[in-house]
Parts: C-alpha cells; structure tokens; sequence
C-alpha cells in the first residue's frame, strides 16, 4: 500500500509537469502562426464589428427573427459558431495530421511525453482560443454595438461546452482518417462550410425552407447556433438540440478514438 501511495503521486506529477511543457510548447509554436489567430480569433470578432456597424437594418428589430435585433442575437452566436467549427474543422486535423505524418506522434509514443499527452494539450489549446474568442465577441458587441450579453448565462455556458465538445469530436475524427495534413485541410473544408450555412452562417434559420430548416436541426452547427441564439435571447434551449449536440459529441469521440492512428 505504501508502495502505490508514494509511486502513483510522482508519476502523476511527471504527467502533469509533462503536460504543462507540452502546453507551453504548443502554445508558443500556436501564437508563431498568425493565420491561426486570425481565423479563430480577429476574423469573427472584426465580422462581428464590421456588418453589425456597416449594416444599420442589423441594429433594428427585425420581424422576421420575431422582433429580435440582428446584432442582439443571430449575429453574435454565428461569430462564437465560426471561431468554434474553425478550430475543430480546420485547426485542430491539419495539426495533427502533420504531426503524424512527421512522425512527431510515433516519437513521442518512446517519451514520458505520450501522444495522448499531445493531444490533450491540442484541445486545451483549441479550447482556451474559443473561450477568449466568446468572451471577446460578447464584451466588445456589448461595448461597441449594444449588444445584450446572453440572458441565460448560464445555460450559455452549458451550451458552449456542449457545442465545442461536439465540434472538437468532428473535428478529431477527421483527423483520425486523413492521410496528411493538406488533406486534413481540405476535408474539413468540405465539412466546414455546408455545416456553417446549415448552422445560419449566411442565412438565418427562419428564412430557410421548412424542409431545410428541419435538416438544419439534426445537425452540430445547426443545434449549437440556434441553441445558443435561444441563451442569447432569454429563451431555455430545446431539448432537441441538446440531445443532438450530445449525440454527434458521443458518435464523434467514439469514431476517432477507434479510428485514430498515431503513425
């Protein structure tokens, strides 16, 4: 028993120190590419600023989104879903399909660094992106447009984990199956942007066809945009949409942990 108790805490703490270095690292070589900060970061918060003031129509009450105010809620939640499926569909693959296929994953399966170790500090990573790029999206809409911040808190935050636990699940089981990583790009660009019209990237969801609009709610994006819209509103989620996003989280972490290759 003294054994186990005094073995498992030092090999825990060489797990932990060998996360933090993991982390430390993959951050350092995240902020050396701009484009990623771009894309999950400057591109929604600057679509977010720029159509929300160039647009006056967005700062009116709109009918069709019954009375609700473009900038208030449609706007906002499509900037969290862009920055969101951008780091699942397009970041987080292309990373680890070209570790892969350097052989990064195989060398540090011979380290006290595990490739799961690697993977662990991708989705941290990913995630704390996310988080800055939703906490940017509400303070600056708030401050500079006006607009509101979700009335339901925390059912938003509810929301956002089970939206990006969702997106990150989609986004590893392409990177379990693509050969390398300009493939892992172009993927989950085919993925990427069906997936972010049928959210209401570009059109929102009351202005779809019924038939559409119904396809739309069996699907990742269109169950996390709409769910988050409702937080944003004042409105609960539907329970529709909840078990979707669970559904696709479930199906996509099962996939990619049976289909996943380290080399």
């Amino acid at each position: 028993m003294s054994t186990i108790g005094t073995t498992f805490p030092r090999g825990s703490a060489r797990r932990r120190a060998g996360l933090r270095k993991l982390l430390l690292t993959e951050a350092r070589l995240y902020v050396r590419e701009p484009l990623t900060a771009f894309f999950t970061l400057v591109l929604p918060l600057g679509l977010l600023l720029i159509l929300g003031s160039a647009i006056p129509g967005f700062r009116d009450p709109d009918p069709s989104l019954g009375g609700e105010r473009v900038v208030d809620t449609q706007l906002p939640a499509m900037m969290i879903l862009l920055s969101v499926v951008t780091s699942a569909f397009s970041i987080i693959p292309s990373v680890l399909a070209v570790y892969r296929e350097r052989g990064v994953l195989r060398r540090l399966s011979i380290t006290p660094a595990s490739p799961g170790m690697l993977l662990g500090a991708q989705l941290l990573l990913n995630l704390a992106t996310t988080i800055l790029a939703a906490f940017l999206t509400i303070l600056f809409g708030h401050l500079v447009l006006g607009t509101r911040v979700p009335a339901h808190l925390l059912w938003f935050v509810l929301i956002f984990v089970a939206g990006v636990c969702a997106m990150f699940a989609l986004g590893l089981s392409i990177a379990a199956v693509v050969p390398n990583g300009r493939a892992a790009g172009g993927v989950g660009a085919i993925a990427m942007f069906p997936l972010l019209f049928l959210g209401g990237m570009w059109l929102p969801r009351e202005l779809m066809p019924e038939g559409l609009r119904r396809l739309s709610d069996f699907t990742p994006t269109g169950a996390f945009g709409q769910a988050l819209r409702d937080t944003w509103a004042g409105a609960a989620p539907q329970l529709l949409h909840l078990g979707v996003l669970a559904v696709w989280a479930v199906a996509g972490c099962v996939f990619a942990a049976r289909a996943f290759r380290w080399e």
